[in-house]
């Protein structure tokens, strides 16, 4: 079982501290660092000091670090527009040796787009499905050649799909609980498909839906990888637990319920569940981004119980 931190910036963090948590998910060995793509707050978060944009942060964290990968979950698809977004995915790659992961989501936050002048289209779907052919098109022209798309959204002329990322091919990542648009998104362009805070039951189920679109699309469903992202508030004791909850404004028994908290002996079991699923990776989400001796509890004495 594959561990990745994932941040969530927009509840408040500045990049001096995305880099803190991203050296110490290095150091620590874990295997990724994600964060979400978000400008505005949630909840009673106050934001401070402000927004940082996710692949600005992800371009400079892929020059002070060197092996842990670096991805978003989810790039929201109205932020940008698809041609430009490949460009910038590509730099980053570039700038990382190669270590980047596109997780692209349809976006949702409609106070968000408000807030910044971002246009909020009525019909977000079929834009997400335009992007993911659009992006995967321009990576996958070979040098020399050009790429044209004529959607309803989006229009390429003769694009000479530049820059290449790095890797042969970037891992595209594809989420949700769609029923069907979603799985046959996911069984045509992505490499992983991810369930954000989601029980093992409603996983299985929408793991099952994205396997059966696998095969209806000609590919085998275990070449997609299969995650989760769950929130994580882990304690040595009781007490670690409840002091840890109470700084994220949530309760414990809610967390039990819907996360990973606990002990570490309780959250390897509640992990277990999810890997009897098919689930080869979680991403811990970490709201309390000061607090780095939770990053190092569970590199201690939660990892090496799944290795």
């Amino acid at each position: 079982m594959d561990l990745r931190i994932f941040t969530e910036p927009q509840q408040g963090a500045s990049y001096d501290t995305l880099l803190s948590v991203a050296k110490a998910t290095e150091d620590l060995g874990f295997d990724a660092f994600f964060r979400s793509d978000h400008y505005l707050q949630m909840g009673g978060a106050d934001g401070l000091p402000g927004p940082t944009d996710a692949w600005l942060t992800l371009a400079g964290l892929a020059r002070e670090t060197s092996r842990i990968r670096l991805g978003t979950l989810m790039t929201a698809a109205t932020f940008r527009l698809p041609g430009v977004l490949a460009i910038q995915v590509a730099q980053v790659d570039a700038m990382s040796g190669g270590r980047v992961e596109l997780g692209l989501g349809a976006g949702w936050f409609a106070a968000e787009h408000a807030a910044y002048g971002i246009p909020f289209p009525r019909e977000k779907f079929p834009r997400l499905q335009e992007q993911l052919e659009i992006i995967t098109g321009l990576w996958g022209t070979p040098e020399g050649e050009t790429f044209s798309f004529d959607g309803e959204h989006y229009r390429i002329e003769d694009s000479p799909a530049l820059p290449k990322p790095v890797q042969s091919r970037v891992p595209v990542l594809v989420g949700g609980m769609g029923k069907e648009r979603t799985p046959r998104l996911a069984a045509r362009y992505a490499d992983e498909f991810n369930i954000p805070f989601a029980s093992a039951e409603d996983s299985a189920a929408q793991f099952d839906r994205v396997r059966r679109a696998a095969e209806e699309a000609g590919r085998k469903p275990d070449d997609l990888v299969y995650s989760n992202a769950l929130v994580a508030c882990v304690g040595r004791d009781d007490a670690e637990v409840a002091r840890r909850a109470a700084v994220i404004g949530r309760d414990v028994d809610e967390l039990r319920r819907n996360g990973l908290a606990g002990s570490p002996a309780e959250v390897v079991d509640k992990i277990g569940r999810f890997a009897e699923i098919g689930a080869s990776r979680i991403y811990l989400q970490i709201l309390d981004l000061d607090d780095l001796a939770h990053l190092e509890l569970i590199a201690g004495q939660v990892k090496p119980q799944l290795s």
